[in-house]
């Protein structure tokens, strides 16, 4: 049986958890906008890239291309839940709990000239 599997590719990079937490600290609000911000832009570049999942639960893998090694790579990956939620608000997962998602994994690259994060949906697992 063939697994499904989906790519979307998010154009630079994402508010690390330092960012997210200082934007917080200044206004209670700032958090709340920030989320909004970035859970729409990712639902609108998921509806051009990705289809609706068909079958659950599904792997998630993020492939997170640094312009530098400034940031801690658990810093860097906090932008996840910006996706995640981006693409429940697309329709494209019906939820991020544990019914529909199964794994999530990280992984983390350079490139000076082009960061983004590339994020690949795979039914199943990865094993």
């Amino acid at each position: 049986m063939k697994r499904e599997t989906q790519k979307l590719t998010i154009e630079g990079e994402l508010p690390d958890l330092n960012e997210i937490l200082a934007d917080a600290k200044r206004h209670w609000g700032n958090y709340s906008s920030l989320k909004r911000k970035w859970t729409v832009l990712v639902a609108e570049l998921a509806w051009t890239q990705l289809k609706p999942v068909k079958r659950y639960p599904v792997a998630i893998c993020f492939e997170w291309y640094c312009a530098n090694k400034r940031k801690d790579i658990d810093n860097v990956a906090a932008g996840k839940k910006f996706i995640l939620d981006g693409l429940v608000a697309a329709g494209v997962l019906e939820g991020d709990g544990w019914r529909f998602v199964s794994e999530l994994r990280d992984r983390f690259h350079l490139d000076k000239e082009k960061p983004r994060v590339e994020i690949t949906l795979r039914g199943g697992s990865w094993n």
